[in-house]
């Protein structure tokens, strides 16, 4: 795509009449003292206080998002910028739009994304709440930089710049305040090139609540990691509680066995059994879940799940599901048989529920398995997807360009 200006400066708003003059005036003397030819872009998402002429009177472009929610305004803004690089950041004077040299420097340098990182720039007194500071971003953050590999510092950092047609490439989807996450998460495993700077922040200047809300949010944010994450949700928690309950269960599995004065009997092998039941299923939905995330978009394909799910064809799960089965079966035919050589009597309670706890979980994980199979293998079966073309949210100013 030909583009008219090198930089965007993005806002998304609802209700920042208090603080938008500033935040525009702000970014304009950016583009004048700097020469950059660009444009200031409001995002509006249904400002009921009058935000759009006043950005109009500012001199800002305003488009009008009728989806509600921060990441469906953003999302509307991108697409509508006319610069190569964008710079977005909340309209509520937190951030200095006046002093963006160090993100415009990381773009220009080749960088996809660049990151503020508000920890090591400065948090003025009262900018952050202790919980979001010392609680929420570094255990998401941290959360994050474990699932993803990225270097990126502060996931959450509302002052970000990047180039424009690779951040749309990634089809980002959520319209909440999770699109913050999704867009450095989705830009690592694409391997675009990601940094971050130091970025100051100020207390928001608006006299009313903010938009976030801690836990509703934090969670929000919580939820997608996971969900972008099958290795971390399902895979390694399964393979856990499948190795444990194999050796709980191989050990107990002649009788019970004492520790000291413990005694671990039937009942921890009935729950290492749970353990491996439950263990299977969370690496097929490890798997499943990987399979459908690549095929509609969410995450990017991967080389070792590929060759993975390409070994696990169909007939081979089928072969070790049916396996697990007649194990199953030949278990409970011998428990059958016990308890019909004794007259269909009184059987010996803890010899004959090993044979029964063994025979129903390798006929649980055989029945898992080979409908997890069939389920996967339905993912698989090509499709013809039409593809509607992008279409812009309306435009109620004309560009304007600064410092040129």
């Amino acid at each position: 795509m030909e583009h008219s200006l090198e930089l965007t400066i993005l806002m998304p708003c609802l209700d920042e009449a208090e603080t938008l003059s500033a935040c525009i005036g702000k970014a304009q003397s950016f583009l004048a003292r700097t020469g950059i030819s660009g444009e200031v872009l409001i995002a509006d998402n249904g400002s009921v206080d009058g935000s759009q002429q006043i950005a109009r009177d500012n001199g800002a472009r305003v488009v009008d998002v009728l989806q509600r929610g921060y990441g469906a305004a953003l999302a509307a803004g991108i697409a509508a910028a006319r610069g190569k690089y964008v710079i977005m950041g909340d309209a509520d004077a937190s951030y200095d739009f006046s002093a963006l040299d160090a993100f415009v420097e990381k773009l220009r340098e080749g960088f996809t994304l660049v990151m503020g990182n508000r920890f090591r720039g400065g948090i003025a007194p009262g900018a952050m709440p202790w919980h979001h500071r010392y609680i929420g971003n570094p255990l998401l953050s941290s959360i994050g930089r474990l699932f993803f590999k990225t270097p990126i510092g502060d996931f959450h950092c509302g002052l970000r710049g990047f180039e424009r047609d690779s951040i749309r490439a990634l089809n980002l989807r959520t319209s909440g305040m999770e699109f913050a996450s999704e867009m450095v998460v989705k830009a690592t495993l694409a391997g675009l090139p990601v940094t971050e700077v130091p970025t100051k922040l100020a207390p928001d200047g608006r006299s009313r609540r903010p938009h976030l809300r801690s836990f509703r949010d934090g969670w929000r944010h919580l939820r997608f990691l996971l969900l972008f994450s099958p290795r971390w949700l399902f895979l390694y928690p399964g393979i856990v509680m499948v190795v444990a309950g194999l050796f709980v269960g191989t050990v107990l599995l002649p009788g019970p066995l004492r520790v000291g004065r413990v005694v671990f009997g039937l009942h921890t092998f009935l729950i290492a059994a749970m353990a491996i039941i439950v263990g299977a299923q969370a690496i097929a939905f490890a798997l499943i879940g990987r399979r459908f995330a690549t095929r509609y978009g969410f995450i990017p394909p991967s080389g070792t799940y590929h060759r993975a799910l390409e070994m696990l064809s169909l007939e081979r799960i089928l072969v070790a599901a049916i396996v697990l089965i007649a194990i199953g079966l030949a278990a409970l035919v011998w428990g059958f048989n016990e308890w019909a050589r004794r007259g269909f009597g009184v059987l010996n309670a803890d010899t004959t529920m090993r044979s029964l706890i063994v025979a129903m979980t390798t006929l649980v994980v055989g029945v898992q398995l080979m409908m997890s199979g069939f389920m996967s293998s339905m993912l698989n079966i090509p499709f013809y997807e039409r593809r509607t073309a992008d279409s812009h949210p309306s435009d109620t100013t004309p560009s304007r360009e600064a410092g040129r």
